[in-house]
């Protein structure tokens, strides 16, 4: 999984590219995590995710949490389909 990031003024700007699963987040959790804190703002580009399953959206949310704790002002900008399809699946689902 291709995972580029630039950093512009006070924001990194991180692009995903490819699957966000069980098999790619230890790569992306590799990559992601020690970025936060380095700068006030992460926008993460999720337009080019092709695939989002569970473990890809528990990612999303520790890497939302520990934005939170470095300081790091977090967004999401762009959302594939397969992201958008996976977010609305966690909106409906009944626990």
């Amino acid at each position: 999984m291709p995972i580029t990031h630039e950093t512009f003024d006070d924001t990194t700007r991180v692009c995903i590219d490819g699957e966000l699963t069980i098999y790619t987040v230890a790569e992306l959790a590799g990559a992601l995590l020690p970025q936060l804190g380095a700068t006030p703002r992460m926008a993460l580009d999720l337009s080019q995710v092709t695939e989002l399953d569970g473990a890809g959206l528990q990612l999303l949310a520790v890497i939302q949490r520990e934005a939170g704790i470095a300081g790091t002002a977090l967004s999401v900008i762009g959302q594939s389909q397969a992201v958008t399809q996976a977010l609305q699946l966690c909106r409906g689902a009944v626990l």
